[in-house]
């Protein structure tokens, strides 16, 4: 009987930890050189409190926020990505999905990035179509943050 405890207790906490493992799997950061350039940024779209597209050039992303960030992109309009403090100094601050990385508007604050994944032309269309809020890269900052 003493036994069972520790046992049942074991189990639970590497189910969370597998669960926690699978839940970033479906979701592996993008490789480095395929990140968003956060100075690159020509358009951005808010569809919806929790989901952000963004298109540097001819490249385009879909963003998934962790949490609801109802006022992400508000006025005065603009979008602030944060890398992470690795992608900061060794990747020129470019945003791939990783933990740590965050988006923030005036209006609104940081908000944790989920994931980070490329989509195609067609699909950027139909959320920008749905979009509530857009923008272009020209709200960007010029100099990384400070950490």
């Amino acid at each position: 009987m003493k036994l069972i405890l520790p046992l049942m207790m074991l189990a639970l906490a590497t189910g969370a930890g597998t669960a926690q493992a699978a839940d970033k799997a479906a979701h592996p950061p993008l490789p480095a050189g395929e990140c968003i350039d956060t100075t690159q940024i020509n358009e951005w779209h808010i569809v919806d409190a929790r989901t952000a597209i963004v298109r540097t050039g001819p490249k385009r992303y879909l963003v998934e926020l962790r949490h609801d960030c109802p006022r992400l992109g508000m006025v005065p309009a603009g979008l602030m990505f944060r890398p992470n403090r690795s992608n900061a100094i060794n990747n020129r601050g470019r945003i791939c999905g990783e933990t740590g990385e965050t988006v923030r508007s005036r209006q609104q604050p940081p908000c944790a990035i989920d994931s980070v994944s490329r989509i195609d032309k067609q699909r950027f269309d139909e959320l920008s179509a749905k979009a509530k809020r857009h923008g272009s890269g020209a709200e960007q900052p010029t100099t990384l943050p400070a950490h």
